[in-house]
């Protein structure tokens, strides 16, 4: 019976382990910048999020077996897609001026 429990308690676990990958997969960046007041940043936000989805397929195809360094590149992407938009709002807060 001792077993049994062990196996169900780590089916359980794998799933949760399994689910919370599903999680980080599907976040992805999520920062507006406007096209029209900003075309540049807007055009170099989209090209971080294309890259970002490229990576994931890269994940998938590999079964995620990439030594850790695409989510490196994908936690990069998403601090570049940070900075974009505080560029952005810096822009946005100088034409104010």
């Amino acid at each position: 019976m001792k077993t049994r429990s062990t196996m169900i308690a780590a089916m359980i676990g794998v799933g949760m382990m399994v689910g919370s990958i599903g999680v980080a997969i599907a976040q992805r960046p999520e920062k507006d910048i406007s096209k029209g007041r900003h075309p540049n940043l807007a055009a170099a936000k989209r090209l971080c999020e294309q890259a970002w989805n490229r990576i994931v397929d890269a994940q998938k195809a590999n079964e995620f077996d990439l030594g850790g360094h695409a989510q490196k590149a994908k936690d990069l992407l998403d601090e570049a897609n940070r900075e974009l938009k505080l560029a952005a709002e810096a822009s946005n807060r100088n034409k104010g001026r």
